[in-house]
């Protein structure tokens, strides 16, 4: 499947807690520009190969010409000219000239593979630093690429993040870390790291590719395990790309805290190549609904796992990780990533024209609850945050009968003041940012990955299970390898390592001991089936838990809002922002004003739903 490049527009930039727009624009725009100068090289390179098979290609076959006509003094010039069969670029060639000098950051270290000795299979690798044996020069000058304080640092969160890829490789060897303090431990402190990567990234992260991107995980500790084996088996380091993940990594599945644990570390270790977005199960309102999801809610696995203070405190740290995630990304400035979907543009210009959705996203703050929100955050970009998290695209019916068509949204089935973007709202926002696709995740799909809107919109799902998709559905990803993208997915028939039901052969040996312990970790299954969820209309209150935390001087700075979750619409009409932006006015737009927990219902099997539009809440 080929994509479209052009020259594209730069989008506007990042503002956070209402500071300078202009300062921010030019950050932004540098970080751009540095980026497109990357493509620009990677393209030129592209270019100066195929120069050069050409130039060889015309040569083989001028040779082959005078061969035939028994030029045999012209041959033997050819051979001797180029002995090697091919040829040799010059220094001073087309593609020389024109590739600008790119700088490599050289590491001191080697890393040494091996399989490991437990018999699981996979790929072990261990860093060695480099230039042993090399002359005295040579070692100084290795030794000057890592400064004292960063090797500190990094020998520091590799011991952290060390524990933790054990454990993700072989969890059934290290059920009693699972259960133990030093794993709460080894989250909190994990939490206390990666807080700060989080909150120092734009909201919208721009990207080059190659990058693989996921939609919900959902606590699906062998659908992640499929793609570390096959995707990244050498591990994510020396896996060339980048890896986006869409959002949704807690809740429905039983091995929420492994999953967060293990992204969090790939995180911290490779801060500039694994990206996480923000999804709505990233919000306290939805992970802490243990009323709805059971035993399958992360806040019922955090205090089921480590008691209720200690379980409390985990549940909250890692929350405020999730309140520091980025919404989107752009890569290659022509694919647009979210959770959800596109945000309903809440500023105009004095030309009537559409603010920039991107810079509306940039403008969130950096650390936003959004459901509940913090009193700092405005109604009308927890508005932006809400849809990005919460949006889907409309069906065909709700393309005829709910969706606006001036704006090209409308009310979701998800209720709740949850919205669906139709055909002209997709069509606006690719114009307006000269894009040419969605990629987002949130509902569940059994063929991994739909495609809707005119082709223009991609749905990513990465897990298998707990959505009541049959047994035949797959986990699915989408690589996007410069020009081209290629859905990668999980057949259902792919052998299960990790996790086992219980009725499954790999568990019979096993002890009534083992079992249960298993069966308390999630890694075996109780019934084949997927879980249904019964639909909870109670009213009661949901109360956050703020620990105390000694690595957050300033969290008692950010206090929820009392407001409800979700934004009221119809009270940003006219709504002045100052300078050249005004808030348009929603009010000819059917979609109710907030969201209230209660009122968003989830119905995977709705009869009303395409095929391929089954909601995930």
């Amino acid at each position: 499947m080929s994509r479209t490049n052009g020259h594209h527009r730069n989008p506007l930039a990042n503002s956070s807690y209402g500071t300078d727009d202009s300062e921010a624009i030019i950050l932004e725009r540098e970080a751009q520009v540095a980026a497109l100068q990357r493509e620009v090289t990677a393209l030129t390179n592209k270019l100066g190969k195929v120069t050069e098979q050409y130039k060889k290609s015309k040569k083989n076959t001028t040779a082959s010409s005078q061969n035939v006509d028994g030029a045999s003094s012209s041959t033997s010039n050819t051979n001797s000219n180029n002995t090697n069969g091919f040829s040799t670029p010059s220094r001073h060639g087309p593609g020389a000239a024109s590739t600008p000098k790119r700088k490599h950051r050289l590491s001191p270290y080697g890393n040494v593979l091996h399989e490991p000795d437990n018999g699981k299979g996979g790929l072990k690798h261990e860093r060695s630093r480099m230039g042993r044996s090399a002359s005295i020069a040579t070692e100084q000058e290795l030794k000057k690429l890592t400064c004292f304080s960063e090797e500190s640092k990094m020998k520091t969160n590799q011991a952290l993040v060390g524990r933790i890829l054990e454990m993700f490789k072989d969890p059934a060897s290290h059920m009693a870390y699972l259960k133990s303090r030093t794993f709460a431990d080894d989250l909190l402190r994990l939490n206390s790291k990666v807080k700060r990567v989080f909150e120092k990234e734009p909201r919208v992260a721009f990207l080059q590719s190659p990058c693989y991107v996921f939609g919900d995980i959902h606590g699906n500790l062998e659908d992640l395990h499929f793609f570390s084996d096959n995707i990244w088996r050498l591990g994510m380091s020396l896996t060339a790309g980048n890896f986006v993940f869409l959002g949704d990594y807690v809740d429905r599945g039983l091995n929420c805290l492994e999953c967060i644990g293990y992204l969090f570390a790939m995180k911290l270790l490779m801060p500039e190549k694994v990206f996480l977005l923000r999804g709505n199960h990233e919000t306290r309102d939805v992970n802490g609904w243990e009323e709805h999801y059971g035993d399958r809610s992360f806040l019922y696995q955090c205090t089921n796992r480590f008691g209720d203070q200690l379980g409390h405190q985990v549940w909250e740290a890692v929350n405020r990780s999730f309140d520091r995630m980025p919404l989107a990304a752009v890569i290659d400035q022509d694919i647009f990533c979210v959770h959800g979907g596109i945000p309903r543009p809440i500023t105009q210009m004095h030309d009537g024209s559409l603010g920039s959705r991107v810079q509306d996203i940039l403008k969130v703050p950096r650390i936003a609850g959004i459901n509940p929100p913090y009193e700092h955050e405005s109604e009308h970009y927890q508005q932006v945050a809400s849809d990005c998290i919460w949006s889907d695209p409309a069906s065909d019916d709700q393309e005829r009968k709910s969706v606006d068509r001036e704006s090209g949204y409308g009310e979701s089935l998800r209720g709740g003041g949850a919205i669906c973007f139709g055909h002209k709202a997709v069509k606006d926002f690719l114009e307006q940012h000269n894009f040419s696709y969605i990629m987002r995740a949130h509902e569940a799909h059994a063929d991994g990955v739909a495609v809707s809107k005119g082709g223009k919109v991609f749905t990513i799902f990465s897990t298998s299970k707990d959505h009541n998709q049959g047994n035949e559905a797959m986990a699915g990803c989408i690589l996007v390898d410069f020009e081209n993208l290629q859905v990668i997915n999980r057949s259902h028939a792919y052998k299960n390592v990790y996790v086992h039901r219980r009725d499954s052969v790999s568990v019979a040996k096993l002890s009534d001991k083992e079992i249960k312990e298993r069966l308390d970790l999630g890694l075996v299954t109780e019934n084949p089936t997927d879980v249904e969820y019964e639909e909870d209309s109670s009213d009661e209150e949901f109360n956050s838990f703020d620990e105390d935390d000694e690595d957050d001087e300033n969290e008692d700075d950010y206090i929820f809002s009392r407001r409800k979750s979700s934004v009221d619409t119809n009270g940003l009409n006219s709504i002045g922002m100052g300078g050249d932006n005004n808030l348009i006015d929603f009010s000819n737009v059917n979609v109710s004003t907030r969201r209230d927990m209660n009122t968003i219902t989830e119905d995977d099997d709705d009869a009303t739903l395409n095929d391929d539009d089954a909601m995930d809440l």
